[in-house]
């Protein structure tokens, strides 16, 4: 029997490859936006999905974006079929993976 954990992780996998897809399609050139990871909370209700954004100064836009979309891309979901029940969704700016660049690139320099 899959315990939780292991169905969240799968799901988190999932949504996240689902949320690159649906980005690349939908959203503007003018930023890179890479989904880094997918958090499930809420016994699998809820997921909050992680965003890093280049150049950063576009990071505010993209994030207003992805927010608006919400609702589309819980529809994306759903037609793919991979869910009985897809779960609501949020964005969220990625600020750890940004400081591990910044500090990769620091080390890099000495």
């Amino acid at each position: 029997m899959k315990t939780n954990a292991h169905k969240d992780e799968r799901a988190a996998s999932l949504i996240s490859q689902y949320a690159a897809e649906y980005l690349l399609t939908e959203s503007s050139p003018e930023s890179l936006i890479t989904v880094t990871k997918t958090e499930m909370s809420d016994r699998g209700r809820r997921a909050l999905i992680f965003l890093s954004v280049l150049p950063t100064e576009k990071e505010a836009a993209a994030l207003t974006f992805a927010k608006r979309k919400c609702n589309d891309f819980r529809l994306f979901v759903q037609s793919k079929k991979s869910f009985g029940f897809a779960p609501r969704f949020d964005f969220a700016l990625d600020y750890g993976e940004r400081n591990r660049q910044r500090i990769d690139e620091l080390s890099n320099q000495g």
